[in-house]
């Protein structure tokens, strides 16, 4: 008898022609997740095994929570041996180190050759362990353990507890997207979303020094880097954003500001991510959450660009997204008070249901074009998160 991990497929088990396609997608992330362990990978259509040759198996196990595509993560017993009565006497060995009084067998007879039908199997094992375990009871509705057994071609799976997996699909079998990453609560956890879709993300943040610090800069980078152990291979790029904002500010009706400054950001994130063969943008706007995402304003800023906006959190309120990225790890770097640019030069009163042409019409006071330019041409990228980023705050 020995331990081996047993991974079982998330949503990806519902397509048909596609499927080697996202198990090879999964399999190579997971290589990737696991490359510092001595593990040795097996799979197939409907289940993946992992051997932790190293024996670090809890941390492996932590590993692969945040690998998304699977449904759940098992520490399991295997036999090679299929014998009916050899699973009896190993079913009583596993029950005979658990503290429990009711108990359920569930077999899954993946092997069709094998004789015996999965019921008849669960029905004979769990008499077994009834005759050999004094005091223990059947219970098929509430069971205070239940013992999982699985019959395959290969042998015999043995486990009582699953470990719940990040579900969804493997990240990058849908493209890249770029994600507007602020320091705030709502993007990061967008971010997080749009990878369990299987989108590999980049990121664009927007800096204005003197009017942010370094520190809401390095507060974004932290999160990047918390959403980066989702993924691997995110890249942050930095979009020094000064001299548009300030344009914005001596140029446009103050109310109109957030207005444009989105529709400016909009523009510059468009062209960014088509030179990084980005599929579509990702932010973390909420329908009504503040005044640039009431309807109306959505649609006029909007309208600079024909890329596909996806906006994962769009119905969700705000105490979801809070629990959300409490349970992903965010929030508390989220809150850290360091303001970024969406939350300079804020006018009391903005507009919230803006007008598309005064819009256009402030637009044509400055020529933001060349800015639009400049800031493209000067941004800085960052892509290496192996380095602990526990001290940049």
């Amino acid at each position: 008898m020995e331990k081996v991990i047993l991974i079982k497929y998330g949503e990806l088990t519902t397509k048909k022609g596609n499927r080697n396609l996202f198990i090879k997608i999964l399999t190579k992330n997971i290589e990737e997740m696991l490359q510092n362990y001595d593990v040795n990978i097996i799979k197939n259509r409907v289940r993946m095994f992992i051997e932790v040759n190293d024996h670090k198996f809890e941390e492996v196990v932590n590993q692969l929570k945040k690998v998304f595509g699977l449904h759940s993560i098992v520490i399991c017993e295997r036999i090679e041996s299929n014998d009916l009565e050899k699973i009896k006497k190993i079913a009583k060995t596993i029950l005979e180190k658990k503290d429990f009084q009711t108990f359920k067998v569930v077999t899954d007879r993946a092997d069709k050759t094998y004789p015996v039908k999965s019921m008849e199997v669960s029905r004979q094992v769990g008499g077994y362990l009834l005759k050999y375990l004094p005091g223990k009871k059947v219970d098929i509705h509430h069971p205070e353990l239940m013992l999982s057994i699985e019959i395959r071609t290969e042998g015999t799976y043995f486990y009582t507890e699953e470990v719940e997996g990040c579900g969804g699909y493997p990240v990058g079998i849908q493209g890249k997207g770029m994600l507007m990453l602020s320091g705030g609560i709502d993007s990061p956890v967008a971010g997080y979303l749009a990878l369990k879709r299987g989108v590999q993300i980049e990121c664009i943040y927007f800096d204005s020094p003197p009017h942010t610090s370094i520190e809401a800069k390095n507060k974004v980078l932290k999160l990047a880097s918390i959403l980066n152990e989702y993924s691997g291979h995110i890249r942050v790029h930095i979009v020094p954003f000064t001299k548009l904002q300030e344009a914005i500010f001596k140029n446009c009706d103050p109310t109109y500001m957030i207005t444009i400054m989105r529709r400016m950001m909009y523009r510059i994130t468009e062209r960014l991510a088509r030179k990084r063969n980005c599929k579509i943008i990702v932010n973390g706007e909420s329908i009504g959450q503040v005044a640039s995402q009431t309807l109306t304003s959505m649609s006029v800023i909007n309208e600079v660009t024909n890329m596909p906006v996806i906006r994962p959190l769009a119905c969700m309120d705000k105490l979801e997204i809070i629990r959300m990225s409490e349970k992903i790890g965010t929030y508390e770097t989220s809150i850290l008070p360091f303001e970024d640019c969406c939350t300079i030069f804020v006018p009391k009163h903005p507009v919230i249901h803006p007008d598309l042409k005064k819009a256009r019409e402030m637009e044509k006071t400055f020529d933001y074009e060349t800015l639009i330019q400049e800031c493209i041409k000067n941004v800085e990228t960052i892509s290496n998160f192996e380095e602990d980023t526990s001290d940049l705050l």
